[in-house]
């Protein structure tokens, strides 16, 4: 395995979106964003998924790669969150009302550092304005250092039925390392509390962080599966200093070898297997009975920024808040980094600032590459039934014959025939590598990208 490692360990997109966020431009314009808008009412898929962006945190964990700020005045998150209705009632003014909500997400940042009494006033006017599918998503990314239990019922109470919790490690150490707060009450505690209304739960994890060894990872995730809950998220640490300053801070401490962390991994989906969890996509875990593990056997998984999601549960994404992506079926927009011209801009109009319209071809690509990171698996023919393009078609698309994939199937990657790739449980950690020899922007591109160890 470590001449693998050695090999494929190389700086790679994480495919979250095809082209990765980094080939965004600033020659796309809010009036291309408002034409998209419009386009996105007449294509695939019809439904809607909505994301929030609530970017403040009462503390920047040192690893973080997101667009998040330090707590600021209550003067400042009234502004913020006006700014958001604003740009709400911009963006649903392109949209068919009698389209269909799947999704709400609301992601950060730390969204819970938000009232929920303001939350459930967004989500109320969201509902209510389009229609819905049967049980749509409303789920929120939550830190568990600074909710009380009155705080977790007012978030079930505002309509949230999917929590993601931000463990990350349960142990002090590491999350002291990190600048990251321990949860604030036992989380079994919590659990209870969610799962008696119902309401779905992941736990986040994250490994490859200062202070963390084989070891020590393993028995937070043994901790993890003991509070059985639905999903247990296992996030690789990615080291991109040049994108969060923060993180050198890491570098001075350590980080652990990358022997470590592919070890890490490897333990983790031990533990997880034998707790009755199974492997959806790269990094998640799941019950059987969960509706993402019915997707991936049916091959229909589907994933976003915002993480993975069934056929069911698929639309287009508006995105609302500083930083947010929205993307759509023929693009994507960005909205501007900064607070203050967020606020600024929402007072006219659109606060887009970048953003990628994407080709006939690269939106063929995209779904070449989505398909196999979501289901590990590509079958041709079956991609033809489901766009309607011929399978030569698709595969001249991006460039795929047999001799170009052979290396990954000798270093058994992937198992190859003329018409199909699938990923080996050896080659799960390098799907990002065989899903790049799809990408034709990656043959001339000089964008930094993190590793998959």
């Amino acid at each position: 395995m470590s001449n693998i490692l050695a090999k494929y360990n190389i700086p790679v997109p994480r495919y979250t979106s095809y082209p990765p966020a980094n080939y965004f431009s600033e020659t796309f314009t809010a009036a291309d964003y408002e034409k998209a808008l419009t386009a996105s009412n007449h294509n695939k898929p019809s439904h809607i998924s909505f994301y929030i962006h609530i970017p403040f945190c009462r503390h920047l964990c040192n690893y973080c790669g997101c667009n998040s700020f330090a707590m600021t005045g209550k003067e400042k998150i009234k502004q913020y969150l006006n700014a958001v209705n604003n740009e709400i009632s911009y963006v649903t003014s392109f949209l068919d009302p009698e389209r269909k909500i799947t999704q709400i997400h609301y992601g950060g940042g730390t969204p819970t550092i938000i009232p929920a009494q303001e939350l459930a006033k967004i989500n109320s006017r969201l509902l209510s304005s389009f229609q819905q599918i049967e049980k749509p998503e409303i789920a929120i990314e939550c830190h568990p250092a600074y909710l009380s239990i009155s705080d977790w019922r007012e978030l079930l109470n505002a309509g949230f039925n999917r929590f993601s919790i931000g463990v990350q490690d349960f142990n002090e150490k590491v999350l002291k390392a990190v600048n990251r707060r321990p949860p604030n009450m036992p989380l079994q505690t919590i659990l209870s509390l969610l799962k008696k209304q119902n309401a779905g739960v992941n736990l986040d994890l994250l490994y490859g962080l200062p202070l963390q060894t084989v070891n020590s990872f393993a028995q937070t995730v043994r901790q993890a599966a003991d509070l059985n809950p639905d999903r247990i998220v296992t996030f690789s640490y990615a080291h991109v200093p040049w994108i969060n300053n923060r993180q050198l801070m890491l570098e001075k401490i350590g980080l652990p070898a990358e022997k470590d962390k592919t070890d890490m991994y490897r333990i983790t989906g031990e533990i997880l297997s034998a707790a009755g969890y199974k492997p959806v996509g790269l990094d998640h875990f799941v019950k059987t009975t969960d509706e993402l593990y019915q997707a991936l056997k049916n091959k229909q998984l589907h994933r976003n920024f915002q993480g993975y999601c069934t056929r069911r549960t698929t639309g287009q994404v508006y995105a609302f808040g500083v930083s947010a992506i929205s993307q759509l079926s023929c693009a994507y927009a960005q909205n501007s980094k900064d607070i203050n011209q967020y606020i600024l801009k929402t007072n006219t109009g659109a606060a887009t600032v970048k953003g990628y319209s994407l080709s006939k071809e690269e939106q063929v690509t995209r779904t070449v590459i989505e398909t196999l990171m979501c289901n590990l698996c590509i079958d041709f023919d079956e991609l033809s039934n489901a766009t309607g393009l011929p399978a030569e078609t698709i595969k001249t698309t991006v460039n795929f014959n047999t001799e170009r994939f052979a290396e990954f199937a000798n270093d058994e990657i992937i198992t190859l025939t003329e018409n199909s790739i699938e990923i080996t449980p050896k080659g799960r950690l390098f799907v990002r590598n065989v899903a790049a020899t799809f990408d034709k922007l990656q043959t001339t591109t000089n964008r930094k990208f993190s590793k998959p160890v």
